[in-house]
């Protein structure tokens, strides 16, 4: 039977009224909206305290001169100023230019300059130095704003607190200003600018607009229907993500709900202890880790504890495998469910807080084991997917029917087409009403339609054109078919190899399954226009310690690769297991081993950790070379 909803229609003119309403309409202004950790202790911020950062705000960008679309940019890392900023820009019909903190100071100015922005809000002194060094590049800033207090003021520099004094003062002045410029705010104005990581060649600006997220909010609302003013956010992923910033910020203000910061990622276990959110925005990685440490951590010493943990994951399994079924658990599975959920779920939902109903995991694919494992322990994870060019909710997996592999069912604002590679050709069509729970699809090309798609790159309609056809339907580049009524991903287009044999593989379908193995911690495929598939692979550096903890100099070489034998066959071992779930031309025949990880830092990683294939490609081309002698 096709699940229902309950269909949104509000009529909200912009982002900023959906805070207004939050604290006036769901909530009192004396309620807490953010909490964040300061000096060791966590400190709230009610509706009443943000919106009066924001009047101060709001009345020094009128005393500056900004104008309506005129361009704000910030440079932070998630807080409750990130929060103050953005609420002021929405409401006086600015456009918020997100640069990610780890950007290097060229990518920064690239930025800057191609947006124009006037503004710049850094966000630490480390950030404030990066901008120093590429200050003479970028003539459009006319004011820094360093969220820290101790770093450089006088002339175009200012700090936060210092800014808030000077609005303070000012508020009265543009008091009748503001709010008419407020009231000037409509869906269509621009919100915001957010650059894409892409995998070559410089970022593009994305056009989002007030509506973009709007109806965003409102498709996640209806598919999420569990989410409500109750809730309570982690959150640690970057605002300068679309990921983040809609399905923490602006979802939170649409239904209500309270976020906390955490302190950093590696804090992050911490801080849900301490918070016990019932929400948390998350990328497969994090999961994964989840997955390993808690599998390894209760069985490694084997006995009578790992035998009950391993029969607890497989009564969660078959309890599982019923309901999505829609079947009965029956009195004995019943009764082994609860023993379970004593001895161990309950446990290991303690060290997650407790509360936790939901991971929304996306921006990248989540391996099916991982899905399967938090499910059997009773904890959902809903997968979906997305662009920032899409706002970026295109799908996802409803609570109460999960299909592990996929990234669930069309929102209910959109649609989604699958196009043939080749012939350009719409094999099909499909909506939120035409949803079938048996539905299949050829496999091509995803194309989208809908108020959540982009109005195109900023000052590029050369780049614009080529991911738009003639009739309106986005080109995402990413490759999938429909499964049992979902949407499964199979590969970024580009991504795709073609074997000197002729076959068409998808890497990151190899690599899901290879990443089963604890033994490894990244795969990177090798195969476009050669005969058969190789592979750079790092290890797990705590499993490789932990199998070679005696042998220093496995880790202490500055050779980028590992040449041990020994190792290559410890890894190997899993590599061969695994392949055996793999077609012939899938599996891979030879591979080296990378001593550091694929990173941000090192340049071959985007800031949304996808690895680039072109930059490794040519960075690695002897050793690559190598393995086809």
């Amino acid at each position: 039977m096709q699940a229902q909803i309950e269909r949104l229609d509000p009529d909200f003119p912009s982002l900023h009224s959906f805070f207004i309403h939050a604290a006036h309409q769901i909530h009192q202004p004396n309620r807490p909206a953010i909490f964040a950790k300061e000096d060791g202790k966590w400190e709230s911020y009610s509706y009443a305290d943000i919106l009066a950062a924001i009047d101060q705000l709001c009345a020094w960008f009128m005393e500056i001169g900004l104008e309506k679309g005129d361009r704000v940019a910030i440079v932070a890392d998630n807080c409750p100023d990130y929060y103050m900023i953005d609420q002021s820009i929405q409401k006086l019909g600015l456009v918020n230019v997100s640069i990610y903190p780890t950007l290097t100071p060229v990518e920064t100015a690239y930025i800057i300059n191609n947006s124009g922005a006037k503004v710049l809000f850094v966000g630490s002194a480390f950030l404030f130095k990066k901008f120093k060094k590429v200050q003479a590049e970028c003539p459009s800033i006319k004011h820094v704003v360093s969220l820290p207090s101790d770093l450089e003021n006088g002339g175009m520099f200012t700090n936060f607190n210092a800014l808030r004094v000077v609005g303070q003062a000012l508020i009265e002045k543009y008091k009748d200003s503001v709010e008419t410029r407020f009231r000037g705010v409509v869906k269509t104005d621009l919100a915001t600018l957010i650059y894409t990581s892409g995998t070559t060649g410089m970022p593009k600006g994305v056009m989002l607009t007030h509506s973009n997220f709007m109806s965003n909010c409102y498709d996640a609302k209806e598919l999420c229907p569990t989410i409500d003013k109750d809730d309570v956010y982690l959150s640690f992923l970057p605002l300068s993500h679309i990921f983040e910033r809609l399905a923490t910020m602006y979802l939170s203000t649409f239904i209500g709900a309270q976020v906390a910061f955490a302190e950093n990622i590696d804090k992050v276990a911490q801080n849900i202890q301490e918070i016990r959110p019932t929400l948390m925005a998350c990328v497969p990685r994090l999961l994964e880790r989840v997955h390993d440490k808690v599998y390894k951590s209760a069985t490694e010493k084997g006995g009578i504890s790992a035998k009950i943990f391993i029969w607890s994951l497989k009564v969660g399994g078959e309890a599982r495998k019923k309901r999505d079924a829609g079947k009965f658990l029956g009195p004995i599975l019943a009764l082994q469910l609860a023993i379970a959920n004593k001895l161990v779920y309950t446990k290991i939902k303690a060290k997650m807080g407790g509360r936790l109903k939901i991971f929304i995991s996306g921006a990248g694919a989540l391996p099916i084991h991982v899905g399967e494992f938090f499910a059997n322990l009773g904890m959902r994870v809903q997968e979906g997917y997305g662009l920032t060019e899409t706002s970026p909710l295109v799908t996802v997996n409803e609570y109460n029917r999960q299909v592990y592999g996929t990234v669930g069912r069309v929102a209910p604002r959109q649609q989604v087409a699958i196009q043939n590679i080749e012939t350009k050709e719409i094999l099909c069509v499909q909506n939120y009403d035409s949803f079938d729970p048996v539905f299949a699809s050829e496999e091509g090309e995803i194309l989208v339609k809908g108020p959540n798609v982009m109005q195109g790159y900023y000052n590029n309609k050369a780049a614009t054109d080529e991911v738009f056809t003639d009739d309106g339907w986005f080109l995402t580049g990413d490759i999938g078919r429909f499964d049992r009524g979902y949407l499964r991903i199979t590969d970024r287009l580009k991504n795709m190899l073609k074997t000197s044999l002729g076959k068409n593989i998808y890497p990151t379908q190899i690599e899901n399954v290879l990443l089963k193995s604890h033994r490894l911690e990244q795969v990177f495929i090798i195969g476009d226009k050669r005969e058969y598939l190789t592979a750079i692979i790092h290890p797990n550096m705590d499993e490789l310690k932990s199998a070679f903890g005696g042998r220093k100099d496995y880790f202490e070489s500055s050779d980028p690769f590992i040449q041990d034998e020994e190792i290559k066959k410890w890894m190997q071992e899993d590599v061969k297991k695994l392949g055996e779930n793999l077609s012939k031309f899938e599996r891979i025949k030879d591979f080296i081993i990378k001593r550091e990880p694929f990173s941000v830092e090192a340049g071959d990683m985007t800031i949304t950790l996808k690895i680039k294939r072109k930059v490794v490609m040519e960075k690695y081309e002897v050793e690559i070379d190598s393995l086809y002698p």
